[in-house]
């Protein structure tokens, strides 16, 4: 791909959720589509999220009406989406009379209830503690539940990514845009990965570059940035199972913010997320001592079950990037999403940059950017994706199901390795499985549930390269793995790597 006469429709710069969402919903409109990411897909901000899909009952507080509304909405229309990498949770808020009164939260959970059309999530009702048997201190005796949806975040623009593939998108990782000029009415894209620099060439430019939107427009394109950016940072704990039950919490704390505690992967909890202005290098984003105390502190006040940083399994932070409303407080800067468009002249190739967004919106920025380029693109098909499934979500009944005709075809594999299976890939889960009727026809085995077969599937299919690509990002098993195994699959990676570059070349 090499060929520098190449021109596309659209070049989307970045491979988080927003470049991957613009690049399905644009390929599935007929256009020709290029997207570049200087990592791997959904290294950065999209899979260091609290992995949910909701409608964000604190942004009530805030007044942000237009953003409760498109996410209470999008939670049903995702949901019908992806049901295998997405499901319904229900969080309980106890309820602490001194931070906010009842009526506040009723109010707030009325609008919850009836802002977006809800069809399958149930509403919200008032709940009762009985010290006996609830995992929070005695003095906590009632509380609210609502229902939003967990997501494997990194999942979600995977799948993105696959299905802007399928409709023709070509799609790069590892690969860096130095630059980008207009000439002659289009846009000149310099790139580089391994092999070394080349070009291509778009009628529009898109920057989906999240943390980094604001830099890019200034270092890469040597133009003004027409916001400024405000990077919050987010960090997490995970946690072995603070409680039983399938149910998330949703702690309300002095400082009027609040900290989930999220069941995940049928063994942790995940404990966040903080929200902290950051100044560094967004690559660089690390949990800090004082973010690791303030989310212990947090649950320690909620909880009878007591955690220490011994108690501390992994951590993950990630930078938001919001657009500067010159709030004072971190946590009050909109989390909407503002979308730019610019071009200098007259038949100058056009720029949108994303500033903001969320996972549960994401859908909408595509088609809100793509309503912004349909002046250049006038043979531009109509919006798609609403109803359309997501790669693996195709003739998908239920989880149970699909689990259960996997454990019939392929013996030896475990209830725990099917529903894996199931939640990470859906109804493509044959894709890899093929003709393997035992799991010792799925090749080496890595440990954990991790066969040759699934690795060549991620390599293959799903851009993945380096064990951390696999583990952290498409199956989540580095919490199980240990250094010595990582080091056995980044060999047979190589191994695969240097074998398919051999046949590239023949």
């Amino acid at each position: 791909m090499h060929d520098n006469q190449t021109l596309y429709d659209i070049a989307v710069i970045g491979g988080g959720i927003n470049g991957a969402g613009i690049a399905a919903d644009a390929a599935g409109r007929g256009l020709s589509v290029f997207l570049c990411e200087k990592d791997d897909l959904a290294s950065h901000t999209s899979s260091a999220s609290s992995k949910l899909i909701h409608g964000g009952l604190r942004y009530l507080e805030h007044k942000e009406f237009r953003l409760v509304r498109e996410a209470l909405a999008e939670r049903e229309v995702l949901l019908a989406k992806a049901p295998h990498i997405i499901r319904p949770m229900r969080f309980i808020m106890p309820h602490q009379p001194h931070l906010r009164p009842a009526w506040l939260i009723r109010t707030g959970l009325f609008f919850y209830d009836h802002l977006g059309k809800r069809e399958k999530l149930a509403g919200s009702n008032h709940v009762v503690f009985r010290p006996e048997d609830s995992p929070l201190k005695d003095e906590i005796t009632r509380g609210f539940e609502y229902s939003d949806c967990a997501v494997d975040d990194a999942r979600l623009v995977v799948l993105n990514a696959v299905q802007a593939r399928e409709q023709g998108a070509q799609i790069v990782t590892r690969t860096r845009c130095l630059s980008a000029r207009r000439q002659a009415g289009v846009w000149l894209i310099e790139l580089e990965n391994a092999q070394g620099i080349y070009q291509v060439q778009a009628k529009a430019l898109v920057n989906a570059a999240g943390p980094w939107v604001a830099q890019f427009i200034q270092q890469a394109l040597q133009l003004k940035a027409p916001y400024g950016i405000r990077l919050i940072q987010g960090s997490h704990l995970i946690v072995s199972k603070l409680y039983e039950g399938d149910k998330a919490y949703i702690m309300q704390n002095d400082d009027q913010r609040i900290v989930f505690a999220i069941p995940y992967l049928g063994r942790y909890t995940l404990i966040g997320t903080t929200d902290k202005e950051y100044l560094g290098d967004p690559d660089q984003a690390e949990i800090t001592q004082e973010e690791v105390m303030y989310l212990l502190d947090v649950c320690n006040d909620h909880f009878k079950r007591q955690l220490t940083a011994a108690d501390i399994l992994s951590t993950f932070s990630g930078v938001r990037p919001l657009c500067d409303d010159e709030s004072d407080n971190p946590a009050a800067v909109t989390r909407d999403y503002t979308l730019v468009l610019s071009r200098q002249l007259a038949g100058e190739a056009p720029l949108l940059s994303v500033f903001g967004g969320k996972l549960t919106t994401y859908r909408k920025l595509a088609e809100a950017a793509l309503a912004h380029l349909q002046a250049f693109f006038p043979e531009m098909k109509k919006m798609w994706t609403a109803s359309s499934a997501l790669p693996g979500a195709e003739n998908f009944s239920s989880a149970e199901d699909l689990a259960a005709q996997i454990q019939d075809k392929v013996s030896g594999v475990s209830a725990e390795l099917a529903m894996r299976w199931v939640h990470a890939y859906g109804t493509r889960i044959w894709k890899f499985i093929q003709q393997a009727a035992s799991v010792h026809e799925l090749g080496q085995d890595f440990g954990h549930g991790l066969y040759a077969q699934e690795v060549d599937y991620l390599v293959e299919c799903e851009w993945a390269v380096s064990a951390e690509d696999i583990l952290k990002r498409r199956t989540k098993l580095y919490l199980e793995f240990s250094a010595d195994e990582s080091l056995q699959l980044d060999q047979y990676l190589q191994a695969l790597h240097q074998r398919r570059a051999q046949e590239d070349a023949a």
